[in-house]
């Protein structure tokens, strides 16, 4: 079965924001991965957040970070960020359960 991707406003203009060659390749890691298994765990790719209620996941997609909530059979992506950042956006925009 296939999910329902959307984008938040802020990962949207994130996403519009990246360099044309790193839309593309984020664009198919989501394709891939999301619209399909987006909560199959794996030591490199998709990791759950701990003490996270949002974003409840991270895509590593290269040096960028997708973070992401799966409710159902819809995911929505919350935030894109460079590896740099990704250490600190979950604790400024993220929910703690």
């Amino acid at each position: 079965m296939k999910y329902a991707v959307t984008f938040a406003p802020e990962a949207e203009e994130e996403f519009r924001r990246l360099p044309a060659f790193h839309r593309a390749v984020v664009r198919d890691a989501i394709n891939q991965h999301l619209a399909h298994e987006p909560t199959r765990e794996s030591k490199s790719r998709i990791k759950r957040l701990r003490e996270m209620a949002k974003p409840q996941y991270r895509l590593r997609v290269g040096d960028i970070r997708i973070f992401y909530d799966v409710s159902g059979m819809d995911v929505e992506v919350l935030g894109i960020v460079s590896k740099s950042g990704a250490a600190d956006w979950p604790n400024q925009m993220g929910v703690r359960s």
